[in-house]
């Protein structure tokens, strides 16, 4: 090396060294969880309007699609699977059931309170399963809702009786207990920040 080359410092390569690597982006889950949602309010009130429109008044004479006219039908379809009608006056399977017509209001309001915090708590979801849990809860308690406002009560009738479960149900409850399932998955599996 001649005293006119310029002095070039050795680089090092050790970690401390390297610029740190880039944080991934934060994907917030609340416009999946709103499309769930909404994929199952619609699911949920199609299948009603199926139901109390088509199948139970061509299958079971007469039917009036009213809690106020009930009418005990059931279809078996195939399998253990039957379609029975049931009209729910409480909350999910039947839980807390109340005759009198503010109990009816009470649970709307009960399901609109929930919907709403959900809907707040979806806008601010990062994880996946945590999106897919509160859209699948908010979607059924909003499909639930809309019918006691319409109906009076919710519409059950899917029957899985001959599998020894008790309960008749429709979409919107299938999709609350999914979404109580993946939101215990997801305090389950959540990874633990130091």
């Amino acid at each position: 090396m001649t005293s006119e080359d310029p002095q070039v410092s050795p680089v090092s390569h050790t970690p401390e060294a390297e610029a740190p690597a880039a944080a991934a982006p934060v994907v917030l889950q609340g416009p999946k969880a709103f499309t769930l949602a909404l994929a199952v309010i619609v699911a949920d009130q199609i299948s009603k309007f199926w139901i109390l429109g088509s199948v139970f008044p061509a299958a079971c004479q007469p039917f009036v699609a009213t809690p106020a006219y009930y009418t005990p039908c059931s279809i078996p379809v195939f399998g253990p699977l039957n379609l029975s009608m049931v009209w729910n006056q409480g909350v999910s399977f039947g839980l807390f059931r109340g005759e009198a017509d503010w109990v009816r209001w009470v649970l709307v309001a009960f399901s609109l309170g929930v919907a709403v915090a959900l809907g707040v708590w979806a806008r601010r979801i990062e994880r996946p399963l945590l999106g897919a849990a509160i859209g699948l809860i908010m979607g059924g308690a909003i499909g639930n809702l809309i019918d006691r406002v319409r109906l009076g009560a919710v519409a059950d009738f899917l029957d899985l009786q001959a599998l020894y479960f008790p309960w008749v149900f429709n979409i919107a409850d299938s999709a609350i207990t999914v979404g109580v399932v993946l939101l215990l998955l997801d305090s389950l599996r959540r990874d633990v920040k130091p």
